[in-house]
């Protein structure tokens, strides 16, 4: 029997809870399919290009969860095979706790949010770090100025996304202020010709 890799996050207790709640049929039928993608398809990899901002979630042996922000430049997160990716991870507070938590139990979960176009997307899979000063190197995005203390490296076991439903649209304050700079650069050049114009006709006899 094939078990489908939605399976990974449908247990027996959820498919049970979506067939009393009447959602059950649907996702049978995304079963039939073969559930969930699980190959880092073009599509993921344009995506994860204008990523700046993840949340890692892990699980340390006894089951304790913990969610951690990860972010950089848009395209920190790199495509490293047809199921892996992996970033430079930076220096922070010490505290270790998604390292510990993966060198006890490699199971992990990463949420991606792009507020602009209103698309989440849901990875599972397994995580390791590692101080690989060649692969940390290559991941430490050019010229940004933090320190790379390891590499995590994400092998994807499944991926989905979610619909916009209930997404707010937020805009990246870099992404309005380029706009309205452009704006501005704008209004400057007709203010410019509009002055000139003035100019002419005032000199008509």
């Amino acid at each position: 029997m094939i078990i489908p890799s939605s399976d990974i996050a449908f247990t027996p207790t959820i498919k049970a809870i979506q067939a009393a709640r009447g959602s059950r049929e649907a996702y049978a039928k995304l079963e039939a399919r073969g559930g969930f993608r699980t190959s880092i398809s073009e599509d993921l990899a344009a995506f994860l290009e204008g990523v700046d901002t993840a949340y890692i979630a892990t699980a340390n042996a006894a089951g304790q969860p913990y969610a951690q922000h990860r972010g950089g430049p848009k395209g920190f997160i790199r495509v490293l095979g047809p199921k892996l990716i992996g970033w430079a991870d930076y220096a922070g507070n010490r505290q270790y706790v998604s390292a510990g938590n993966l060198a006890e139990n490699d199971k992990a979960f990463l949420f991606l949010m792009d507020y602009a176009q209103r698309r989440r997307i849901k990875l599972w899979g397994r995580a390791r770090m590692s101080g690989d000063p060649a692969l940390i190197a290559e991941l430490m995005p050019a010229g940004y100025r933090a320190q790379a203390e390891q590499a995590l490296l994400f092998e994807v076991d499944a991926w989905d996304i979610n619909c916009p439903q209930h997404i707010p649209q937020k805009i990246d304050a870099a992404d309005v202020a380029a706009a309205l700079a452009h704006r501005d650069s704008r209004i400057a050049e007709l203010e410019a010709e509009l002055a000139a114009l003035k100019t002419r006709l005032t000199e008509i006899p």
